[in-house]
């Protein structure tokens, strides 16, 4: 009989200090938050930065307000609806957990219209900066998700099979270590690497949208629906890539355009 990897006990909470607890998932969000203002004071001197230092300390503080509300709303209005309806103060109880990265997507994406109007720069170049940044802290909260021992894969019987608590007593597919490699790893090396090549404005957010949306797609064959969603559209789509499906389409449209504008501006200098 094959024996597959128990996932092994860790506690949820690093330390507790009286009514103060620091959780793994929450230092996930810190680090994810550090890492991205890092790289953006880096490229505060740089060609493509049209900001000052106090500029970006504010763009990020919208950025990451915009994570948590988006987060936790798309998180309630997408996956647990009925429960809102049924309890509207769930919405506000953010310590039993839930965050929705497409919620936390539109978050951003209304910090960062908001931003461009504040300081009179052009969305794409807002969300050009920006991509770059978000998958340190999608792949940092994968790991939050795998060390919570939650969000897991679909059975399977894998070599590298995980048995969770909580999840049947049957091996799972690691889905989020998964995603932390495909989401947060290659999206990062994938999305900085194109940034260096001086693409058209607007292209890098569309290769980040693009590469996101088909990640995530294509894990969800591997991650296990919530309960109450598992015959979710007859089962031949999970809500995920219902909602990764707009991402993919925006992030190819954005591209084309990008390199459309680049060559009619082109056309226009050369007549």
């Amino acid at each position: 009989m094959q024996e597959f990897l128990q996932f092994p006990q860790i506690d949820p909470v690093i330390v507790e200090i009286g009514p103060l607890a620091l959780r793994w998932y929450g230092l996930m969000y810190l680090i994810g938050f550090v890492g991205a203002m890092y790289l953006a004071n880096k490229r505060v001197n740089d060609s493509d930065c049209f900001w000052s230092k106090e500029q970006l300390s504010d763009l990020l503080f919208y950025g990451f307000i915009g994570v948590i509300l988006g987060g936790r709303i798309g998180y309630v209005f997408f996956y647990q609806f009925e429960t809102f309806l049924a309890e509207p103060t769930y919405l506000f109880k953010i310590w039993t957990g839930g965050m929705s990265f497409h919620g936390g997507f539109l978050g951003v994406i209304a910090a960062m219209f908001w931003f461009a109007h504040k300081s009179g720069t052009k969305f794409v170049q807002v969300a050009d900066f920006i991509a770059p940044m978000v998958p340190i802290g999608l792949g940092a909260g994968r790991i939050g998700n795998f060390i919570n021992a939650e969000l897991w894969g679909r059975q399977t019987d894998v070599p590298w099979a995980i048995v969770f608590p909580n999840a049947g007593g049957v091996p799972r597919h690691p889905s989020q270590l998964y995603e932390f490699f495909l989401e947060g790893l290659v999206l990062f090396i994938l999305v900085n690497l194109y940034r260096k090549m001086s693409p058209p404005a607007g292209a890098v957010a569309g290769l980040f949208s693009l590469g996101y949306g088909t990640f995530r797609f294509i894990i969800e064959y591997f991650r296990e629906p919530d309960a109450h969603l598992q015959d979710f559209m007859g089962g031949w789509i999970t809500m995920g890539q219902l909602l990764s499906t707009p991402m993919i389409i925006a992030g190819l449209a954005l591209i084309i355009w990008s390199y459309y504008k680049q060559n009619s501006q082109q056309q226009v200098k050369q007549a």
